[in-house]
């Protein structure tokens, strides 16, 4: 089996994973929908690549409003490597205590709100400081995690608490341990991440039973489309 091939093995057994959990997949869909039918916002929160995941959801065609995207740059723009705005600050801010809190403080929150909070790993400490003040305020906390990566992590927090302990529903990604996926016959460590996969369809098939709940609610969603479907002057309207 080729290194190609093998990756794509582990996609479908990632998307195998992901339908495994269609029930907890509605449950999630059905606790935005309310959100959004009641007026308010679900809350999609991510640090450092997870960032990809909050993107993915809104905006991009094929989505619509109803989601709050926070992306706190401090935590998610790296990609200079090193040097100013370098990855290296980007991992210490993400474990700073408090930053949270200074990042929700920005935003009027209520218990008719929900949240998907995204963390590959589920140990550092800025999205489980969110999901906790999320719950602590009484919104519903979806959170996004590749389970058996968390397993094998140690939280940075002081408490030892993780992502999943301030979580009212958990969803996996199923990336193995580490996120890499495909061993290269002469390397020592596997290379390929797949979290974003799983994460990515997990995040889409939200959205399509989010947008059927809603149209069947009478409320059908007002989708970002590109012009090569609904021609230019729907698509810039």
């Amino acid at each position: 089996m080729s290194v190609i091939d093998s990756y794509l093995q582990k996609c479908q057994q990632v998307t195998e994973s992901v339908a495994h959990q269609k029930s907890k997949l509605l449950t999630a869909a059905q606790w935005f929908s309310d959100t959004i039918l009641s007026g308010r916002m679900v809350h999609v929160f991510g640090s450092g690549h997870s960032r990809i995941m909050v993107e993915e959801m809104w905006p991009r065609y094929g989505s619509f409003p109803g989601f709050n995207p926070i992306v706190e740059l401090s935590l998610t723009f790296h990609n200079l490597v090193v040097g100013a705005n370098g990855q290296r600050q980007a991992m210490y801010l993400e474990n700073v205590e408090g930053l949270a809190e200074r990042i929700l403080r920005n935003f009027y929150l209520t218990n008719q709100d929900s949240a998907l909070v995204i963390s590959s790993s589920g140990c550092n400490v800025v999205p489980i400081e969110i999901a906790q003040i999320f719950q602590e305020k009484g919104i519903k906390v979806v959170v996004l995690v590749s389970l058996a990566h968390l397993e094998k992590s140690i939280s940075k927090r002081s408490d030892g608490c993780k992502l999943t302990d301030f979580a009212d529903l958990i969803l996996d990604t199923g990336a193995p341990a580490g996120d890499a996926s495909v061993m290269v016959p002469g390397l020592d460590t596997p290379v390929s991440p797949i979290s974003t996969v799983g994460g990515t369809i997990i995040i889409n098939c939200l959205k399509a039973e989010i947008a059927r709940l809603l149209t069947n609610a009478g409320q059908p969603p007002k989708v970002l489309s590109g012009a090569a479907v609904v021609g230019a002057k729907r698509a810039t309207g």
